[in-house]
């Protein structure tokens, strides 16, 4: 367990809080070490002196590498809002340079947003703030469902709204609108338009939801309620990108985002078909919390990403697919 007795601020070594997090991060002393600046023999150093600080090893050794202890695990959750609060706090009077700053900003967000303009952020963040990190955390499976205290720790949710983002002290910017659509390889017989019926009778590849089904809260709920048989799940995978590459040369349909099957424009092997029911339009939006709304970096971290989303090439791109 964490040490009850009271700690001096004084008498702590504050470059041992900034280790402390790369090691949480990265399970690994070396890379750690190599995060912070330091040789190896320093950071086995750091490490030691952490481990007499917490009386626990921290670092426990599997058969796959390192693992972190429970108290590890513990302090992990607890670390990244310590270490931004004592950067805002050394951060306070003085103005966000984005060509100066070495900020990292830290991201969740769905492969699906990434595989649309995740490249343009890259570029357009190294363009303007070369030494900025940014640390992208890709969703696995289910947004989290405690949306506001993750906030508390992390820049930035992207995703379409849910009821989890209606927690207080929860912010939002809308990045661009999308539409649903269906995916078909190029030889299944069916025709240019699809019916709920062919919904009915196609084995489907179904992205994200380990059940095989779409849960209440999804947005294709109301064409799901169309649906007079549960549809046949063939292939669930982990990933929306992924989607397409279960679909081509098999009778099979999915559906998915309009932007992220307009990268499939050039495949012979692929059919992208409106989605019949007029399911309703997809919303993709940045959330964060209130507590970041007035930082000057966040800001400009939150106007880079709008314009990224927005980038008039991907637009272009977008409704040059729509109308095909």
């Amino acid at each position: 367990m964490v040490r009850r007795n009271p700690v001096s601020l004084a008498s702590l070594d504050l470059n041992l809080l900034v280790f402390l997090r790369e090691l949480l991060r990265e399970r690994n002393v070396t890379r750690a070490g190599a995060r912070v600046g330091v040789s190896q023999p320093a950071a086995s150093a750091a490490l030691s002196r952490l481990r007499r600080h917490f009386d626990d090893e921290l670092l426990v050794r599997s058969r796959g590498g390192f693992v972190l202890s429970p108290l590890a695990v513990q302090l992990a959750g607890q670390i990244e809002p310590v270490c931004r609060g004592v950067e805002r706090l050394f951060a306070t009077g003085a103005e966000f340079r984005p060509a100066d700053a070495e900020r990292e900003f830290t991201l969740l967000t769905p492969d699906y947003v990434l595989a649309t303009f995740g490249e343009r952020l890259s570029t357009a963040l190294y363009a303007a703030a070369p030494k900025v990190r940014l640390h992208i955390e890709v969703v696995k499976q289910r947004l989290p469902t405690d949306a506001a205290e993750v906030l508390r720790r992390i820049d930035g949710i992207i995703s379409a709204p849910t009821a989890n983002f209606g927690a207080a002290g929860i912010r939002s910017l809308e990045l661009f609108r999308d539409r649903w659509v269906c995916v078909v390889s190029a030889d299944n017989p069916v025709g240019d338009r699809l019916e709920p019926a062919d919904l009915e009778r196609l084995p489907w590849v179904v992205p994200h939801h380990p059940d095989g089904e779409y849960p209440a809260s999804s947005p294709l709920t109301p064409l799901m309620a169309r649906l007079t048989v549960r549809p046949r799940v063939a292939v669930r995978v982990d990933s929306y990108h992924a989607t397409a590459y279960f679909v081509a040369g098999t009778d099979r349909v999915a559906i998915m985002q309009g932007r992220l099957a307009a990268l499939l424009a050039d495949r012979a092997d692929l059919r992208v078909l409106d989605c019949p029911g007029e399911p309703p339009p997809i919303v993709e939006t940045l959330w964060w919390h209130e507590k970041n709304t007035d930082d000057e970096g966040h800001r400009w971290f939150r106007t880079v990403t709008a314009a990224a989303a927005h980038e008039p090439a991907i637009s272009a791109v977008y409704a040059a697919h729509s109308q095909n």
